[in-house]
């Protein structure tokens, strides 16, 4: 698994829009953000390009996402926001220069086609925050994202919970947002879990709908060699009037129980305020035990390459 390079002073990142819209304002607090820490904030015109909830139209937004994959000067790419829209546009993306010139890819939610798309192909990226939600964000949340673009050692601690597996493990960390992986099953972006933690999180799915994915992606084998599973967020899930009888934790853990991997739940990734950073396809330390979970994350480790 190749990692791109930390971040330095002055280092550029592009910003872009690959799925919904967003405005100058919204997007104001981030550039602050980014400028603080001693990068430079670039985006392009594209940036705030609308078709009706999109950031204009597929052939926009891929144009300008391909613009910064193909970016030599550019360092990381930080997608404004999720939402819907990247499955449209992956197949019109070419990675042939990101290749020879890898940088770190930021975001979540939607973005996971995108997670799973350089997972695949070898290289790692940052499941974190974007710009639409960092004036909510915490500074756990903001302070994980530059430690992990920086090269810095850190943790993400969370309390025990009663769904939990104990166990210690270390592997990389794959996964996303339950929907997108769903929808990726049987097309070149699913993952391949052999020796791999598996990271969940959702937003806004009716629990009847979290139960029929969670079959789906069990009986397609999916955790049959995975190496633990960690749980974020699980926000604002719906049910019908005729009630569903478990919530969504509840859910995954019926789905989970009987595998004898290290398990642990609310974990704070995803969509919620303190949406700290996880480190896609970089092996992590999971340890899980009564008192609380760690999840351990170093660049210097044997087996990971660095690329600038």
């Amino acid at each position: 698994m190749i990692l791109p390079a930390a971040l330095k002073p002055g280092d550029r990142i592009r910003i872009v829009a690959p799925a919904r819209k967003i405005s100058l304002s919204e997007l104001e607090p981030s550039l602050n953000l980014i400028e603080s820490w001693g990068f430079e904030a670039f985006y392009t015109e594209d940036l705030f390009a609308e078709e009706n909830q999109f950031a204009g139209s597929d052939e926009i937004r891929s144009r300008d996402l391909q613009a910064a994959l193909d970016d030599p000067d550019c360092r990381a790419i930080l997608c404004a926001r999720g939402g819907y829209g990247c499955v449209r546009i992956v197949d019109r993306l070419n990675f042939e220069a990101f290749s020879q010139n890898p940088k770190w890819l930021i975001g979540y939610s939607d973005i996971t086609v995108f997670h799973s798309t350089l997972h695949n192909l070898g290289f790692s990226s940052l499941h974190a925050t974007m710009p639409g939600d960092i004036p909510k964000n915490t500074e756990q949340s903001k302070s994980s994202l530059k430690k992990a673009l920086c090269g810095e050692a850190y943790s993400i601690k969370a309390p025990s919970h009663p769904f939990n597996k104990a166990g210690l493990v270390k592997a990389p960390i794959v996964g996303g947002n339950i929907s997108m992986l769903y929808s990726l099953l049987g097309s070149p972006e699913k993952l391949d879990l052999k020796g791999k933690i598996l990271f969940l999180e959702d937003l806004d799915e009716y629990l009847y709908h979290v139960d029929r994915m969670l079959f789906n992606i069990k009986r397609n084998g999916y955790l049959k060699e995975a190496a633990g599973i960690i749980i974020g967020s699980l926000s604002d899930m719906n049910d019908n009037r005729i009630p569903f009888g478990e919530n969504a934790e509840e859910i995954l853990h019926r789905h989970f129980q009987d595998l004898e991997i290290p398990i642990a739940f609310k974990i704070p990734a995803g969509h919620l305020s303190d949406n700290q950073t996880l480190i896609f396809g970089l092996e992590a330390e999971l340890s899980v035990d009564s008192r609380e979970t760690i999840i351990r994350f170093s660049h210097e480790q044997s087996g990971a390459g660095a690329a600038r």
